[in-house]
């Protein structure tokens, strides 16, 4: 048997998954080249495996749960390529206003007809608030109206929207709560969506990175989902920006998902497929960026529903694939079915979590009541 081979057999043995197994999370091996892709590229080889064929799951979510739960990282991260790829993104600024950019190109400038097949009716791409019920769309507006509860919205309110994606808070803030909403984000094509999307409200959509901003002031600000782009070596930039443009009594709120340890890159997989100069803050990163410039006057983790909208999500993309299949082709639904099942996973394993935290800039008299 070939030395590699028996080394990936027992690391995946240590987390109950069989080679050739019959159980849903057990893989089957298609070519047997897999063994030392995987022992010396890593997730990278993992993952690039399975978009080629070399191997298949009949559950990845739960294969990449129970390796999740295992703490498997001996073919993850002790091997040179992910090395060398970590030791990158700790030694250059990865998210320079030049660099952001490749994230809206590569991802969010895809067609918005495949983030419409998947999403709710708000085009929310973050994690939905599955409080007391099992619906997408519901969860998806629950977390809406919890972000504008949390926020103390009302109908005086200037606000900003960091992030602002196809539209979907702007729409919601300004149709229920009467406030004017100003959107930015780098991606042209989610810029031109939301400006329709949006139309007759009273919502200004501008393609815009955060650090060109300009002078004004709004009494609400919005970060969800965005953070996760911005790296580590530009989180206080980023918080001291929010700070410059925040009314001193006004709140702002961070929605983000959490790592439980801090790093400086996404996984090599996760980074050359889907979020390329991305990576997920720590509880420290982000605490650290923070001090000194707000209050944090609320701090809420709702990680285990972002199982749920994963999942959610990505039965919708299966509903709707003959119709993207038009457009797309196999590998790309390879690529798209890894990413949001091994996503779910994180989230399951509770390796992942999801946080939304409000700051404001010097507490608020009385103190800040918390919204569940």
């Amino acid at each position: 048997m070939d030395h590699s081979r028996t080394i990936v057999k027992n690391i995946l043995a240590r987390a109950g998954i069989s080679i050739n197994g019959n159980r849903p999370w057990d893989i089957t091996i298609r070519d047997e080249r897999f063994y030392r892709r995987v022992l010396s590229q890593g997730s990278l080889g993992l993952g690039e495996g399975y978009i080629d064929g070399w191997w298949e799951c009949p559950a990845l979510d739960q294969f990449f749960y129970k390796l999740g739960k295992a703490n498997i990282d001996d073919c993850t991260v002790r091997n040179l390529t992910t090395a060398l790829f970590y030791l990158h993104s700790r030694l250059v600024n990865m998210q320079t206003k030049a660099r952001a950019t490749k994230v809206a190109r590569q991802h969010y400038d895809l067609s918005p007809e495949l983030y419409m097949s998947f999403l709710d009716p708000y085009n929310q791409y973050t994690c939905g608030y599955f409080k007391n019920t099992t619906d997408l769309n519901t969860a998806q507006e629950q977390k809406l109206e919890l972000i504008c509860k949390k926020l103390q919205l009302t109908n005086n309110d200037r606000v900003l929207d960091i992030g602002c994606g196809w539209g979907g808070f702007t729409k919601f803030a300004s149709e229920r709560y009467g406030c004017h909403v100003t959107g930015i984000t780098i991606s042209d094509k989610q810029a031109h969506y939301a400006q329709e999307f949006t139309k007759g409200l009273p919502v200004t959509i501008r393609t815009c990175d955060y650090r060109d901003l300009g002078k004004e002031q709004f009494d609400k600000i919005l970060i969800c989902g965005m953070i996760e782009h911005v790296g580590y070596k530009n989180y206080h930039t980023i918080m001291n920006v929010v700070r410059e443009h925040l009314a001193d009594d006004g709140l702002f709120l961070l929605h983000t998902i959490g790592n439980n340890t801090s790093s400086t890159a996404l996984d090599p997989w996760m980074d050359r497929y889907i979020f390329p100069n991305s990576m997920i803050p720590s509880l420290a990163q982000l605490t650290g960026a923070s001090e000194g410039l707000f209050v944090m006057e609320d701090w809420h983790n709702f990680g285990v529903y972002y199982d749920s909208t994963l999942m959610a999500w990505f039965k919708n993309f299966e509903n709707n694939w003959s119709t993207l299949a038009k457009k797309f082709d196999e590998r790309f639904h390879r690529i798209w079915k890894y990413y949001f099942l091994s996503c779910a996973a994180a989230f399951r394993a509770r390796n992942l979590e999801l946080w939304q935290i409000v700051f404001s800039k010097t507490g608020l008299a009385g103190g800040y009541i918390s919204v569940r």
